[in-house]
């Protein structure tokens, strides 16, 4: 047979039998790529802007504001409309042609990202030093958040029962803050000759945040007294007031186009920011009424398994959707709730890791996704056995090719590294346990939680414009 066949013929068998992967810059036109680019430059704004979850949240709501979305409560004849949950998580709809109760376009993603959190009782002073005590959030490596600049974010409620906004750090006027890491001349028992796990401890990632004294010298604990009175000054705050407050360290600074073509990002929070903002942007772009309801699903905690009242676990997205039903005059009985979960589509808005050059035995290359070559989908996730997967279904993952075929959305495939390599999830299996069928589906990245993610533009616009085809689709 294979003697029998021509050069050309064999090309030609090839071309229709085999699957050649495409890089999203040769498939777009001169025309495309600059709306690439231009599309990047917003992208970077709303993740200079929503470095945690409650920013995130407030930044959807402007642009969801902006776009004519009304609150659901208050919608009206209104097709836009939106829910804020604890301002940590969101969800805006587009009203479709059919009922609620035929089921939703969902994409789903998360806003929180891996970060340090200020403890109940934070602040401390040591070697005439004022610093605040941290726990860490989420899956971070800890040498990468030692010696470098941070940024102070959150919200402390005084003893009045006044939310007060803090944010230091990003104004370039601002202090930044820093971990303090230890000298190489010095490090060699406490650092050099620990395992990477156990070389940096957690209870040594301490924020500094100054060394003036406030008072005469022997006045008691005046380093911390000089930070708690400028925190006075400023936000009006009391040592109290921290019990009451959650304050995290981000890194500081701004997103940053990386590479002399500028065709990455590079970043805090991409995971999974990036799904979130492409999601919002979808949805409000789309070209006509959807099919089906379109929802964009913003949500908290998925870094630490989707857990409270504000993670994918959380009973938020079935009390939209009542609401949804409420709106549109079909009635929130739990039969029509149950209907529109189970007749829902989904996608797990999260980001795959990308092959990495410098780390490349860790990746299965012929399942591993590679920046720039669009968006990823991912049949499962979990460990080992595909512990704690969801493991989407053929006929799904046949719809959402399809979907994608049909808008000439450049698309591959990806898993989260050898069998046995590791491991980790998103919220797909919880959207999953409502009955819908759902598949991740997001941008790979580089350096996935680290405190600066490598992103490709085209992916990220690719990622945009795949997300609208699938609200649209019927």
């Amino acid at each position: 047979m294979a003697e029998s066949l021509t050069k050309k013929q064999a090309q030609d068998l090839s071309k229709k039998l085999m699957r050649k992967p495409k890089l999203v810059w040769d498939a777009l036109s001169k025309t495309e790529q600059g709306k690439a680019m231009k599309f990047a430059e917003g992208y970077k704004t709303f993740l200079d802007n929503a470095k945690t979850e409650r920013r995130a949240v407030a930044e959807a709501e402007k642009l969801a504001l902006a776009a004519g979305f009304t609150p659901v409560e208050e919608a009206g004849a209104n097709d836009l409309v939106y829910k804020v949950w604890k301002n940590k998580c969101i969800i805006l709809a587009r009203l479709g042609n059919r009922p609620v109760a035929d089921g939703l376009h969902i994409v789903a993603s998360h806003i929180d990202s891996p970060r340090l959190d200020m403890k109940a009782n934070p602040l401390y002073e040591d070697v005439d030093m004022a610093f605040f005590k941290t726990h860490y959030y989420g899956g971070i490596r800890k040498h990468q958040w030692f010696a470098r600049p941070l940024a102070l974010h959150g919200v402390a409620v005084n003893g009045k029962g006044e939310s007060i906004d803090i944010r230091l750090g990003e104004d370039p006027n601002d202090p930044v803050f820093t971990v303090l890491d230890l000298l190489p001349h010095l490090a060699r028992k406490l650092q050099a000759g620990k395992s990477l796990a156990t070389a940096f401890e957690a209870e040594r990632m301490n924020i500094l945040l100054g060394s003036l004294p406030l008072g005469p010298e022997k006045t008691s604990d005046r380093f911390k007294l000089m930070a708690m009175n400028l925190l006075h000054e400023k936000y009006g705050l009391v040592e109290e007031d921290f019990l009451t407050a959650e304050i995290e360290a981000v890194p500081a600074g701004k997103a940053k186009d990386v590479g002399l073509d500028r065709s990455l990002i590079g970043a805090y929070g991409q995971d999974d920011r990036s799904c979130s903002y492409c999601a919002v942007q979808a949805l409000m772009k789309l070209r006509k009424k959807p099919e089906f309801t379109g929802l964009a699903f913003l949500v908290d905690k998925e870094e630490i398994g989707s857990e409270g009242n504000t993670g994918a676990k959380s009973k938020f997205l079935e009390t939209f959707i009542a609401d949804l039903l409420e709106l549109t005059g079909e009635g929130a009985s739990a039969r029509n709730i149950g209907s529109a979960l189970m007749n829902s589509k989904a996608l797990s808005g999260d980001v795959a890791p990308a092959l990495d050059p410098d780390y490349q035995s860790v990746h299965e290359k012929n399942n591993a996704a590679k920046l720039g070559y669009g968006i990823c989908m991912t049949k499962y996730t979990g460990s080992g056995g595909k512990s704690g997967a969801s493991d989407a279904h053929a006929e799904h993952l046949g719809y959402v090719r399809k979907v994608f075929e049909d808008n000439k959305i450049v698309w591959q495939i990806g898993q989260l590294g050898k069998v046995d390599e590791g491991g980790g999830g998103t919220i797909a299996k919880f959207l999953a346990a409502h009955g819908m069928d759902v598949v991740d589906c997001g941008p790979p990245i580089l350096g996935m939680h680290s405190p600066f993610e490598i992103g490709s533009k085209a992916d990220m616009y690719m990622a945009f414009k795949a997300y609208a085809a699938f609200f649209e689709a019927g």
